[in-house]
């Protein structure tokens, strides 16, 4: 209740101290607050970086930046079929803003050639204000959704209610996720299928297979984050010198120039919460229970899974289990095996196959499938 009750004051004097036009009482997930040009896109193209209405873990109203690049020329009568991409992990600072040029969104210019909208969300909390639901399923798969909907509500873009999810690591989490909620969150639209590239999907086993390096990083977002997102406390898996080291290690943003100092606080990092395993851990046990994603029903959207044997972060025993766990359960999936791709470099990798599989659900062909035949 304590964090719900600074959530909304928060909320309200960021309106009045920014001098934001008031909200509705009540949320309108994907309403378009702004979009501002941008001076990159690619030839024959326009974006705008936007600013839009969402909900988070707890249903309650927050916002999301993002992206949205549409190519020139006219739309089909039914409004441009929408690509949703969702990033990987870049930290979970505010100052973490992913999308700084449109060239972080694989295989774009290929997407608009074939006349597609493309959009592509920041999540609450990376360039917008806090906390960064860091693999927070329902929150992340509301950002993508509400994404979808801000490119709908801006009449410039055309866009139709036909899209697919297309996420990397951490963004392949968020288009899972988008999969299960989207009959329910968002029956205005119509999602053709999820293309999930690296997918966190089990987190417990994902952490506990992943590099120990990595493993002491993705403990520390996660514990860092959920401690503000839910309330869990740090102090039940971590000592006052420890949850100082986490504080500094998260300030960071991925891909910022490691200094000497960063580099030791890396090496704490990894001395102090390398093997430490949250599934140990109340409430830790059951947060990530709630965040992951053991398969996806007969009932889910044509499934892409992309996945390298050489990944060290999310690993393929991992998927591999997701994958036939979803067949069991009648999904329609196909399952394509990178042989040693690096985490960071498979949804560029695999962009080509993702489009053209993409392309395959806009223009109303079967699914095909790799699961095995059932009896």
């Amino acid at each position: 209740m304590e964090t719900k009750v600074r959530k909304v004051l928060g909320f309200t004097l960021l309106m009045v101290i920014g001098g934001m036009v008031s909200l509705p009482a009540a949320a309108e997930p994907g309403r378009l607050l702004s979009a501002r040009p941008m001076n990159d896109a690619p030839a024959g193209a326009k974006a705008w970086r936007i600013r839009y209405e969402t909900t988070d873990v707890d249903g309650d109203r927050t916002q999301s930046s993002g992206v949205l690049v549409v190519p020139d020329g006219a739309a089909p009568p039914a409004g441009r079929e929408v690509v949703a991409w969702a990033h990987g992990t870049v930290g979970i600072a505010s100052s973490c803003t992913p999308i700084r040029t449109l060239d972080q969104i694989p295989g774009l210019v290929f997407m608009l050639a074939r006349g597609w909208a493309v959009v592509a969300t920041d999540y609450p909390g990376l360039g917008t204000r806090g906390p960064h639901a860091y693999l927070v399923g329902d929150a992340a798969a509301a950002a993508v959704l509400d994404s979808v909907r801000a490119a709908r509500n801006f009449a410039q873009a055309h866009a139709g209610p036909r899209f697919v999810a297309w996420g990397h690591s951490q963004g392949a989490h968020a288009a899972l996720f988008s999969g299960r909620r989207a009959q329910a969150y968002a029956p205005d639209l119509q999602m053709l299928g999820i293309a999930a590239v690296s997918p966190p999907t089990e987190l417990a086993e994902n952490m506990k297979q992943a590099d120990v390096t990595v493993r002491a990083l993705l403990t520390a977002f996660t514990a860092e984050s959920w401690s503000k997102v839910y309330g869990a406390d740090i102090a039940t898996i971590a000592d006052r010198t420890t949850r100082g080291v986490i504080e500094r290690a998260t300030s960071a943003c991925e891909g910022d120039r490691l200094s000497a100092g960063a580099l030791l606080r890396v090496l704490r990092l990894r001395l102090r919460l390398g093997n430490l395993d949250l599934s140990g851990h109340a409430p830790w046990d059951a947060l990530m229970a709630r965040n992951s994603l053991s398969a996806l029903d007969a009932g889910a959207p044509p499934l892409l899974i992309v996945q390298s044997d050489g990944d060290k972060l999310v690993t393929s025993p991992v998927t591999r289990g997701f994958f036939e766990r979803s067949c069991q359960r009648g999904a329609v999936a196909r399952y394509v095996a990178l042989a040693d791709t690096g985490h960071a470099t498979t949804a560029i990798a695999s962009a080509n196959d993702a489009i053209g599989w993409i392309a395959q659900r806009f223009s109303g062909q079967p699914a095909q499938s790799d699961c095995p035949a059932r009896d």
